[in-house]
């Protein structure tokens, strides 16, 4: 099903050269600095179960191109906020995937589907209408076996450690049930604090005041708020995180006079924030997490500019995260400069930029990391995480920012059985990369296989300190 020289170079020579340095890294094992799966899947190591809830429900990338030719949501099995009426029998949905899944073609999804029904499933033969019952069997039969059990598939995908992402008020149980399991996989989690950060999120009063209550802080006050932040971090540290992550609307960053946060600490707590003061608040929070990882050496990860849940009926019958967050333009250079002025220059902390704006490679995070040490580039994200999105961040960024102030790749996602493909895409853009610089004589061949290397695992080991 899959062409053994994808996404290598049509030309003889070229492609000679990237199938060399990829048959040197291919099998390097998988490091995943940032990602969602779920941690519970590897705390009770349960069957999946069946492929409609592997493959199509959980993963926004997949419904919403169906979404995009009319499919509802409630007939692939996305559930509804109210628990309303939604599809819940797995092999109608997995026909109604397989109906549709032409729509698919070209597209990064395809890639990683085909790689993983073949790869992981052992499936010769493409998916489709008339092949949609034989697929939707042989999964179910395959996820019924012992070696097709989480714990079994992390081993089987040679992963080396997989961080997922916990609200800072998650009480971390199934970290500590893998904890306590004796099984020797790295599972570790990443500090998501948006939900008692940005007041514009529903039940931040109530979120910060269970921080509170988890901490013995009074969060009620502003010194209360910081220290209660510290002491969750240092919490999620206990169970392997090394990292913090941020998804906020804009890059923005602020480094108020402390008397001045904490009136608009306070403002955010009585809901009276105005849109522009509760950006101001998640930007002083940027600075001040940024500020907590040189104290506690998390690093720190910036994921800006999803304009998120675009659509309103969308949002009020599905809730968060269901295929409608779009795009938009992001200022890195303006929205940076206070958190750059408090900390920039400092090599002991790590903040690791990524983007949805790619007029923004070569133009501002390029430059940005190419001159702070405190700043690098994480990789091309979601819309952009594909061929075509990997190649054009090499080609934009590498001029100015060369590869070392980059960290690898991470996959980001939550579609567990997508990992190893996602990674091999990655590994196989880079391969070709290298090899048209070393055959336009920008990079000695010697040099090649050490930075293949590098890019695969060395710089996302040191980035995020696995």
């Amino acid at each position: 099903m899959l062409d053994q020289d994808r996404l290598f170079p049509v030309e003889p020579a070229l492609r000679d050269l990237a199938r060399g340095l990829y048959d040197d890294i291919r099998d390097l094992p998988i490091v995943s600095p940032h990602g969602h799966t779920d941690p519970r899947w590897f705390a009770e190591d349960q069957p999946f179960p069946d492929p409609a809830q592997l493959f199509v429900t959980p993963d926004h990338y997949v419904f919403r191109m169906l979404c995009s030719q009319g499919v509802a949501l409630t007939d692939l099995g996305v559930p509804r906020a109210d628990g309303g009426p939604s599809e819940t029998d797995g092999r109608r949905i997995w026909r109604l995937f397989a109906r549709h899944y032409h729509l698919l073609r070209g597209t990064p999804s395809r890639l990683w589907l085909d790689h993983s029904f073949h790869h992981v499933f052992g499936i010769d033969r493409r998916l489709g209408p008339d092949t949609a019952d034989w697929y939707y069997d042989h999964i179910a039969d395959c996820l019924s076996r012992p070696e097709f059990r989480p714990r079994a598939l992390y081993e089987r995908f040679n992963i080396e450690v997989i961080a997922t992402t916990e609200p800072a008020t998650d009480d971390l149980r199934w970290h500590r049930m893998i904890r306590d399991s004796g099984w020797r996989g790295r599972v570790v989690t990443a500090y998501r604090p948006d939900g008692v950060i940005d007041p514009e999120m529903a039940g931040f009063a109530g979120n910060v005041a269970l921080m509170g209550q988890q901490t013995g802080f009074d969060t009620a006050t502003w010194a209360g708020y910081l220290d209660a932040h510290r002491a969750r971090r240092a919490y999620f540290k206990e169970f392997g995180a090394t990292s913090s992550d941020h998804g906020h609307p804009s890059a923005r960053t602020e480094d108020l006079p402390q008397a001045e946060a904490a009136a608009l600490f306070q403002k955010a707590l009585r809901g009276a924030c105005s849109a522009g003061e509760a950006d101001a608040f998640r930007g002083q929070m940027l600075t001040e997490m940024a500020r907590m990882s040189l104290e506690d050496g998390l690093v720190l990860q910036i994921h800006p500019g999803a304009r998120r849940n675009h659509s309103d009926p969308v949002m009020a019958m599905f809730g968060r995260d269901k295929g409608f967050d779009i795009p938009g333009p992001t200022d890195y250079v303006a929205a940076l400069r206070p958190l750059l002025n408090a900390v920039g220059m400092r090599p002991d902390l790590t903040v690791i930029l990524f983007t949805l704006d790619e007029t923004s490679y070569a133009r501002e995070l390029a430059p940005l990391a190419g001159v702070y040490p405190c700043l690098r580039l994480g990789p091309p994200w979601w819309f952009y995480d594909s061929p075509e999105g990997m190649r054009r961040f090499r080609e934009m960024t590498t001029e100015t920012a060369g590869f070392y102030n980059t960290v690898g790749f991470n996959d980001d996602t939550r579609a567990f059985c997508s990992i190893p493909a996602r990674h091999d895409v990655a590994r196989r853009v880079d391969c070709a990369f290298l090899a048209t610089l070393v055959a336009t004589g920008r990079l000695d061949a010697d040099e090649a296989p050490e930075l293949a290397h590098e890019l695969t695992y060395g710089l996302v080991k040191r980035a995020y300190n696995l």
